[in-house]
């Protein structure tokens, strides 16, 4: 049997498709920020790459859409992750890029827990 292939990841992005996200244009956000991805050359699976981009079900923040969990794990161990709500495109690059670049999330559209 081949072995699938594996890609290493610096962060891994879900964006809500859930009705409610659905409905606040979450299906073109996602395929806004995939493009946006694959031209950066950010995408997973690019020399160089390391974000990975999830349509996910419901985030729980269905009344202020669209929703995205950021996660990735931590150099020292555990993960880290941050809960947004409201997200739009510009947001939504922040949270790639500091994801790619290993730098803190940002605070701005966090919900729930604080890590």
């Amino acid at each position: 049997m081949t072995q699938p292939k594996y890609f290493s990841t610096n962060g891994h992005l879900l964006l809500c498709q859930g009705q409610s996200c659905q409905q606040r244009d979450s299906v073109l956000l996602h395929k806004a920020l995939w493009n946006w991805l694959e031209r950066e050359g950010l995408a997973y699976y690019k020399q160089g790459g390391t974000v990975r981009l999830t349509q996910s079900g419901c985030l729980g923040a269905c009344g202020s859409g669209p929703a995205v969990c950021a996660y990735r794990t931590r150099p020292e161990g555990g993960l880290e992750e941050g809960w947004y709500a409201a997200v739009d495109f510009p947001l939504a690059l922040r949270l790639a890029r500091t994801m790619h670049e290993g730098q803190p999330l940002p605070g701005e559209h966090r919900y729930g827990p604080e890590q």
